[in-house]
């Protein structure tokens, strides 16, 4: 569920200056609590320059292929490392809702009667339990991701919101995006433009540059591969474009679902129509590396035993994309370049 977008809303008896409001909404906005799962230094793949990825949990899609499963739950998550384990057990001991157990000498977790407390992940001696998702106040995050600003001054780079979905937590991703606008630090936001107008509005406001997922464009699709309807995000673009922010559009080609051309060439018309910002459209080849978090998680990938693209599929994309209108196509992602080799 979408969170309130208002981040602040005051009433004063007494009128009170701008500076001294600002400071009062700075503080407030500093309470402000998110849950990430991950905060990447020195990334380069997402934006310009050098860059700190802060990636927020929970998103409001479930695309079969997402690369970062940890991400789609709001809640913290723990899993288990086998190869770290070192068979101590207590670890079942301190667990206060005995959702730990052992079955065929690896470590099985009762996920409905887990309620990631954390104390098994605390008490390990291995780190063989690991905790995805923390929750941390924004103010803490801002001044983690604050140290490196001399990097992302220096190489032209920044801060991006990515996850999940930041905007699915409205409150912390505007407040941190607003601290760090506060602070001089270009702002990347990387979304599926889901979030509601509001919420999607007050996070431009501190945005320099948008990231946008676009996965396909023909609304029976979208709906059935992401769980959500694609005109949300249509209008979403719309709004993204009247900005005049610079966007990088990401497309994921996934085997049997967005890799056939009609959909790159929809994709790519779509872009070159309503996207008049548009600076780069990244391909972003299927990988199947996530799979062992999925069985960290206990849940199935839907795309097992799905091959990778090679380069001349992926060059041909690019092709179509180009032929199509859309401008400076790229493509990445890790690739089958023989048979029985893979890079």
């Amino acid at each position: 569920m979408w969170m309130r977008a208002s981040l602040v809303g005051m009433t004063d008896p007494m009128p009170i200056g701008k500076r001294q409001a600002q400071s009062i909404t700075m503080a407030r906005m500093s309470a402000v609590e998110a849950t990430i799962f991950n905060l990447q230094k020195f990334s380069t793949e997402d934006g310009p320059g050098i860059r700190t990825t802060v990636f927020f949990k929970g998103c409001p899609m479930r695309c079969p292929w997402c690369h970062n499963p940890e991400s789609q739950s709001f809640s913290p998550e723990v899993v288990w490392h086998g190869g770290r384990c070192l068979g101590d057990r207590g670890c079942l001991k301190v667990c206060p809702e005995d959702a730990l157990q052992v079955a065929d000498g690896r470590m099985v977790l009762n996920r409905q009667r887990c309620t990631g407390c954390g104390d098994c992940v605390a008490y390990c001696p291995a780190s063989a339990l690991e905790m995805h998702g923390q929750r941390l106040p924004v103010r803490a995050i801002f001044e983690m991701v604050a140290r490196d600003a001399a990097f992302y001054a220096a190489s032209g780079g920044g801060v991006t919101l990515s996850g999940g979905e930041p905007l699915a937590q409205p409150a912390a991703a505007i407040a941190l995006l607003e601290m760090l606008r506060e602070a001089g630090i270009h702002t990347a936001l990387d979304t599926c433009a889901a979030a509601p107008d509001s919420v999607l509005g007050a996070a431009l406001a501190h945005t320099d540059l948008v990231l946008l997922d676009v996965k396909t464009t023909d609304p029976k699709r979208h709906l059935e591969y992401t769980g959500l309807p694609f005109d949300r995000v249509a209008r979403a673009v719309d709004r993204i474009n009247a900005t005049g922010i610079p966007v990088w559009v990401r497309t994921p080609v996934i085997p049997g679902y967005t890799d056939d051309e009609a959909n790159i060439r929809d994709v790519a018309l779509f872009v070159a129509e309503r996207l008049k910002h548009c600076e780069r459209h990244d391909l972003l080849a299927f990988s199947n590396l996530c799979e062992s978090k999925y069985a960290q998680l206990d849940r199935p990938f839907p795309l097992a035993g799905a091959p990778l693209l090679n380069p001349a599929t992926m060059a041909h994309l690019c092709a179509v994309a180009l032929q199509a209108g859309s401008r400076h196509v790229h493509w990445s992602g890790p690739m089958r370049v023989a048979e029985g080799l893979w890079s």
